[in-house]
């Protein structure tokens, strides 16, 4: 379910909801490795606390959050206050089944 901060402004909100999109239709693509999915779910659950200020570069995210914002970008912030980030988390974790992954 698409979710969003309550301060985000509409451009976040855009880009938030074309991540979810990107990150939903990646996850029911049969061509995409099972392993990366669940990369994916586990960054989807994991605390900000332990990305420590990272930043992910993990191809399919970029590619999404490039796409969608229209500027090339070379990471993504791992925290679920980016809207590029938990777009594409929360729309990979919802365009799966719910007994895929134990979910």
């Amino acid at each position: 379910m698409e979710s969003y901060d309550e301060d985000w402004t509409d451009s976040q909100r855009a880009l938030y909801d074309e991540c979810y999109r990107a990150g939903g239709e990646w996850a029911e693509d049969p061509d995409t490795p099972t392993d990366d999915v669940q990369h994916v779910i586990n960054l989807a659950e994991a605390d900000d606390a332990s990305f420590t200020d990272a930043e992910i570069d993990y191809p399919p995210l970029i590619d999404a959050v490039t796409q969608a914002s229209g500027v090339t970008v070379t990471s993504v912030p791992a925290r679920h206050d980016d809207p590029g980030f938990r777009g594409f988390v929360d729309g990979v974790r919802d365009g799966l089944d719910d007994d895929v992954f134990g979910l």
